[in-house]
């Protein structure tokens, strides 16, 4: 079983060696020129010669750079190969595969045959984890939590600053009630009583009216009909005449 990071780490160091290498025939292609490089593809019978002189050297050269960084790998392994391709079915398909047999210049097909395999296998995904595609797709997996811890810091900030005044402003209106309650005391007056005070009675208890429900219960039915018959008598004792009084009747 393979080790995730030796793969990784194996993976850098195929990358950088055929990014190297399409870089140095791209740099090799802008070095001689464009259209010098154009000319010795229409003699190769390369079919649009200056377009492929164009798309060759700077897809090698920009290709082999983006290969070693890991920079979108899918396409760049895609036109590596479609480079490697053409250059394969135009120019070294007829020539064998050595590209020098026997101290003869032979200008076969096994370097890009090797070259092109190997960009294709790199835009299949074969490129490792140490690359810049690795890095941007991490980022952009961990940017929905950011928005949302950003979303909740916000909300959260939020319900703070509406607790606050709420808190500050309850020790204040406590005084302010009684303050007001403290006035509508001062101004409200005094209670009334529906019935005047009598004369208090005896041990400082007031007094109970005469012939009341108190009075029957305390002295009784009988003495209460004693006392109103002794009303009823001074009254005509108070009509009667002198002569009455002197009447020898009475006296005897």
């Amino acid at each position: 079983m393979r080790s995730r990071p030796l793969y990784d780490v194996v993976a850098v160091l195929a990358r950088l060696g055929v990014g190297l290498v399409f870089i140095a025939h791209g740099w090799q292609k802008i070095e001689a020129g464009i259209t010098a490089t154009g000319r010795s593809f229409d003699d190769l019978g390369v079919p649009l010669p200056t377009a492929a002189a164009v798309y060759a050297a700077f897809a090698e050269l920009l290709g082999g750079a983006a290969l070693i960084a890991g920079l979108a790998l899918p396409i760049t392994g895609l036109l590596l190969f479609v480079d490697m391709a053409g250059a394969f079915v135009f120019v070294h398909a007829g020539e064998g595969l050595f590209m020098v047999d026997g101290g003869t210049v032979e200008n076969g097909y096994e370097l890009v045959l090797v070259l092109g395999l190997a960009s294709l296998l790199f835009a299949a995904g074969a490129g490792g984890r140490l690359t810049l595609d690795q890095w941007i797709a991490t980022k952009r997996q961990r940017r929905p939590d950011d928005v949302e811890e950003d979303a909740a810091s916000f909300v959260r900030s939020l319900r703070e600053a509406e607790s606050r005044p709420a808190a500050e402003t309850k020790p204040d209106t406590k005084p302010a009630r009684k303050h007001r309650a403290r006035r509508s005391a001062k101004k409200a007056p005094p209670a009334e009583t529906s019935e005047p005070a009598g004369p208090a009675g005896p041990a400082g208890l007031p007094a109970v009216p005469e012939g009341s429900e108190d009075d029957l219960l305390v002295a009784g039915p009988r003495k209460a009909a004693r006392r109103r018959r002794a009303r009823g008598a001074q009254p005509a004792e108070s009509t009667a005449s002198p002569d009455d009084k002197n009447d020898p009747a009475d006296n005897s």
